[in-house]
C-alpha cells in the first residue's frame, strides 16, 4: 500500500516511486502487479510507457491512504507515547483568517512543544485533502460533500447582508426579496462555505443571482462595499467593525436566514490522536474559554 501511495504521489511515475522508497523499479511494479491480482482490479490503466490511475485505483488510494496512516499513527503512539507530534489542520479562509490564529496560540500555551502544520483553502480543496490524507482534520464553514467524510457542528454563526452606507438603505432596514434580488451582489467564490449557504438559502427562495464581483478576499468585498459598488453577504464576525464604524450598512432581508454552525469535518477512518482530539476540544469550548475575535474589515 505505501508503494501504491508513493506512485501515486510520484506523478503515477514508478521510476520516480521507486527512487523515493529506494526500491528497484521492476520491483514497485511486481507490487502493483500482486496488489491487482489480489483484489482482482485494475489500479492503474498502462499507456505505453505512462501509467494513469483508474476509478478503482482512486478509491483503493483512498483507503490505503488511512490504513496507513493508522498504522503510523500506531507506531508513534505506542513508540513515544507521551511525545503529541505534529497536527496537520486544515482551514476554510473565514476561520482561517479570524480563528485558527487564536486556536493554535492557546493551544501551543496549553501545549507547550507540540507542533501544529496548518492551510488555509476553499472547503472543496480542504475536503480533497482529507481524502488524500493530507490533513487530520480540518475546520469549514459548512458541511462536507463527500460521503467518507464525518462532519460535526462547533460554533453557531450566521451571514449579514452588508450594503454601502450612502442612505441608499436605512441601517438594519428589512427590505423585501424583489429588492434584493436587484441590488449587484459582491460574493465570496463558489465552493467556500460562505457562497454555499448563500446558494442554498436563494435557492429554497426560488431565485439565484449572478455576482458582478467574487473573491477569496472577505476584506476585498467589504472594500467593495465601502465603494459603494454593491451589496456583499458576509460571516457577521467578519463585518462588525466596518458596521460599527459606520463603513457599511446591514441589511435584513424579508423571509431570508443566513443561520449556519462551523464545522468539525475529518475521515470516518481517521484515527484522531490524543493531541487532535486535545485541540478539537479547544475548538468546541473556545467560546467559552477565551474572548472571540474581531475583525474591523481595515486591513
Amino acid at each position: 500500500m505505501k508503494i501504491f501511495i508513493s506512485i501515486c504521489e510520484n506523478g503515477a511515475n514508478t521510476t520516480k516511486a521507486a527512487a523515493a522508497l529506494h526500491m528497484t523499479q521492476p520491483a514497485v511494479s511486481l507490487a502493483i502487479k500482486e496488489l491487482e491480482q489480489y483484489y482482482g482490479v485494475v489500479l492503474f490503466d498502462r499507456m505505453g510507457r505512462r501509467l494513469k490511475i483508474t476509478q478503482a485505483g482512486e478509491r483503493f488510494r483512498e483507503y490505503a491512504a488511512h490504513i496507513c496512516d493508522m498504522f503510523d499513527d500506531l507506531e508513534k503512539g505506542m513508540r513515544d507515547w507521551d511525545s503529541f507530534g505534529v497536527l496537520r489542520v486544515g482551514s476554510s479562509i473565514t476561520i482561517g483568517s479570524q480563528f485558527l490564529p487564536n486556536y493554535v496560540k492557546a493551544f501551543y500555551h496549553r501545549y507547550p512543544g507540540t507542533q501544529i502544520r496548518a492551510i488555509v483553502a476553499p472547503s472543496e480543496i480542504l475536503e480533497q485533502k482529507l481524502l488524500n490524507n493530507e490533513l487530520d482534520f480540518a475546520l469549514v464553514e459548512g458541511i462536507p460533500h463527500h460521503p467518507s467524510l464525518r462532519s460535526e457542528a462547533y460554533m453557531e454563526d450566521h451571514l449579514t447582508v452588508i450594503a454601502p452606507a450612502d442612505g441608499t438603505f436605512l441601517p438594519w432596514q428589512t427590505i423585501s426579496i424583489e429588492t434584493f434580488k436587484k441590488q449587484n451582489f459582491l460574493l465570496r467564490e463558489p465552493g467556500s462555505g460562505t457562497r454555499d449557504l448563500f446558494d442554498q438559502v436563494t435557492e429554497r427562495a426560488g431565485f439565484s443571482v449572478t455576482p458582478i464581483w467574487e473573491a477569496v478576499s472577505t476584506t476585498a468585498l467589504v472594500n467593495a462595499v465601502i465603494s459603494g459598488l454593491g451589496i456583499a453577504v458576509l460571516p457577521h464576525r467578519m463585518v462588525t467593525g466596518p458596521l460599527e464604524y459606520g463603513l457599511v450598512t446591514g441589511l435584513q432581508v424579508e423571509g431570508l436566514n443566513f443561520s449556519r454552525h462551523f464545522h468539525i469535518i475529518y475521515h470516518k477512518e481517521k484515527f484522531l490522536t490524543t493531541s487532535a482530539q486535545a485541540f478539537l476540544d479547544l475548538c468546541r469550548n473556545y467560546e467559552m474559554d477565551y474572548p472571540l475575535p474581531r475583525y474591523t474589515g481595515l486591513h
